[in-house]
């Protein structure tokens, strides 16, 4: 149970959650180090957000690396997984077969998928669906732009109407399924086109605010299963299994290869978010 009011962060869980400088933190070392806010400690914030000397503070003062949080994790066993895995010193548990296996993926589609520029786009990973089926089941049309890269930068510049830059969307093959690809909007994370993508099937997704922040939402077998999610962004729910809490660990900071894993897709490039796609679609109206 939580020790702290489950609102706003208190102040030494977020210097942790910030990295803010050392003494900063220092100050705010008046709070009980182990406190739970929302089922975490702030050395767990320290841990997930990658601020190590932070983290070595904390534990400094007290803090307790090894107690289960969210999802049975602890601070250390987080620290296990990531580039710091002596942070803590000999480890109190160590890591299951399965659990490196999930290291070693990510680390291969952080490396295949990187940070592709995404500001201003919606991008929609399907499971099981590639784009002939994808196609299909949006009811889309092919459509021809000679020259995509010229259009990617700039979706108006072909004289297309502001709806026509809407409905206009890229589906590319992945290993594992396809990716949904909207330039100019929230098309391709909208309810209504996940539901048609994803009967027998999953579906992750989300917009690029070009202000900041990237909202995801999940789809499962045509219904919405979650939604004003934050992909890449390092906020475990106190709810979260011990594999989310890992995924969540494990790619913070790369929102795009987030969502990938989230539906088990493994892009060998950025070209399913930065083009060419496979097909260039005209959705019909109603999305």
């Amino acid at each position: 149970m939580d020790d702290l009011d489950p609102g706003l962060a208190p102040p030494l869980h977020e210097a942790a959650r910030q990295g803010l400088p050392l003494p900063v933190v220092e100050r705010r070392l008046g709070e009980r180090v182990d406190a739970l806010w929302r089922g975490r400690t702030a050395l767990w914030e320290a841990v997930m957000h990658r601020h190590f000397e932070v983290a070595e503070l904390l534990a400094g003062a007290g803090a307790d690396a090894w107690a289960p949080q969210i999802g049975g994790w602890s601070p250390g066993r987080l620290a296990l997984a990531g580039p710091r895995p002596t942070l803590f010193g000999a480890p109190d548990s160590h890591l299951t077969t399965a659990e490196m296996t999930a290291i070693a993926r990510a680390r291969r589609r952080i490396a295949a998928v990187g940070d592709p520029e995404v500001e201003g786009m919606s991008i929609a990973c399907v499971a099981h669906v590639d784009s002939a089926e994808a196609a299909g089941r949006m009811r889309a049309l092919p459509v021809d732009i000679p020259n995509f890269a010229e259009w990617a930068l700039d979706p108006w510049s072909e004289g297309m109407t502001d709806d026509e830059v809407a409905h206009t969307v890229g589906v590319t093959d992945v290993p594992g399924g396809c990716v949904v690809t909207q330039w100019a909007g929230f098309t391709a994370a909208s309810p209504g086109l996940l539901a048609r993508l994803t009967p027998g099937s999953s579906a992750y997704a989300m917009c690029v605010d070009p202000k900041g922040g990237c909202p995801g939402i999940a789809f499962h077998h045509g219904h919405l299963v979650g939604s004003d999610l934050s992909p890449g962004s390092g906020d475990s729910d106190p709810a979260d299994t011990g594999s989310e809490v890992l995924r969540t660990f494990l790619y913070y900071g790369h929102p795009v290869a987030y969502c990938c894993d989230a539906v088990g897709l493994f892009p060998e490039s950025q070209r399913a978010f930065n083009g060419p796609p496979t097909k260039l679609l005209r959705l019909p109206p109603m999305h």
